[in-house]
Order: structure tokens, then C-alpha cells, then sequence
């Protein structure tokens, strides 16, 4: 249970939902609330299928580039420092690839839910490197299995908090929201450094 919650905690503080509130409430604010429940609905079911597939591909991408598990730890430790960074300065979509350009072409499209939210918004490198890193570094399948299920609670979270996403940006505002995504990236920064500190560590020794 330990295990299941620190990648639970983990996962969450890097995917942010509460970060994209106030992206999903503008693309979607001038929606009915049927069409903002099914948009919700999906980008959650297409961020859970993209977490699920990047994990369980996580070997063969390995195998495949020659790559080890330490050097993607080191990787994808950079990877969120430069998340966390984004998050703790108040770049959140930024960081995530949702700049005006997909704004422009988001707005022409009436599917929205796999892109931009599910991707690039929410699942982006951060959370691809950490499942792939966690992938090589738990062999045991009982882990995977707990890993699989903290993605499974994370892509419910995600759809909890994409439901009342309007009633959130009212409470908190802009600046809650921000203050939330800032101290998240604090805890990706941390995790990151761990990340790279310890795929340092296994590489010394290997040498």
C-alpha cells in the first residue's frame, strides 16, 4: 500500500490535473454541460491509454535504443526538473507543447480530448519518462501491477477533477490554481534530483 501511494503521490504531482483547469475550462466554457461531461470523460480514458502503453512498452523502447535503465533515470530526472521548473514558474501549458498555435487549432477542431488535453497537456514527458524509468526499475509484476493501478487512480482523478473544473476555477481563481501547480513542481523538482542522483549512484558502481 506504501508503494501504490508514493507512485500514486508521485504520478499525480507530476501530471498537475489541477494545472490544466483553467486550459480545459477556456476551450470548453462555451460548451454544454453534456459535451463538457463527454470531453472530460474521454481525455481522462485517452490519458489512461497513453500511461498504460508507454509503461508497458517501457522494456522493448529500452531494448531497442541499447538503453539503460540508469541513463533513462538520469534522463528522465532531467526531464522533470525542466517540468517542475515550468510548473513552479507559472509556465504550466507551456512546459506541456499548448502554446497560442495549439490554442488556434484546438478551437477549429470539435474533438479536443486527445489533443490538446490528454496530450501533450497532461500526459506529457515527464510522465512517460517516470512510468518507463519505474518499468525497468521494478521487475517484479506485483509492483507493475500497483503501478498500473496508481495510473488507473490518477486517470480517475483526472476525470474528477476535469468534472468540476468550473466549479474549482470559481472557488480558487487563477492564482489558487497556480499556487497549486507551484508547489507541485516543487515536489517534481525533488523527485527529479532523486532521479538523477540514483541513476548516478548505480552508474558509479557499475564503473
Amino acid at each position: 500500500m506504501e508503494f501504490f501511494l508514493a507512485t500514486l503521490f508521485s504520478l499525480f504531482s507530476i501530471v498537475d490535473p489541477p494545472g490544466a483547469i483553467p486550459v480545459y475550462v477556456a476551450m470548453t466554457g462555451d460548451r454544454p454541460r453534456p459535451e463538457r461531461n463527454k470531453i472530460a470523460l474521454m481525455t481522462s480514458l485517452y490519458f489512461l491509454l497513453i500511461l498504460v502503453s508507454f509503461f508497458l512498452a517501457g522494456t522493448y523502447i529500452l531494448s531497442f535504443f541499447g538503453l539503460t535503465v540508469h541513463s533513462l533515470r538520469i534522463a528522465g530526472g532531467m526531464t522533470l526538473l525542466i517540468s517542475g521548473f515550468g510548473l513552479m514558474s507559472g509556465r504550466f501549458t507551456k512546459q506541456r507543447g499548448y502554446d497560442k498555435d495549439a490554442e488556434k487549432q484546438s478551437q477549429e477542431r470539435t474533438d479536443i480530448a486527445f489533443s490538446p488535453l490528454a496530450m501533450p497537456l497532461l500526459s506529457g514527458p515527464g510522465s512517460i519518462s517516470y512510468l518507463i524509468t519505474q518499468f525497468g526499475q521494478h521487475p517484479e509484476w506485483n509492483e507493475r501491477m500497483m503501478i498500473l493501478a496508481a495510473i488507473v487512480a490518477v486517470a480517475f482523478l483526472v476525470w474528477a477533477c476535469l468534472r468540476v473544473a468550473p466549479f474549482l476555477f470559481k472557488v480558487f481563481g487563477a492564482g489558487g490554481l497556480n499556487a497549486i501547480a507551484r508547489i507541485m513542481g516543487f515536489i517534481v523538482i525533488a523527485i527529479g534530483v532523486q532521479f538523477i542522483v540514483d541513476g548516478l549512484v548505480h552508474l558509479v558502481k557499475e564503473m
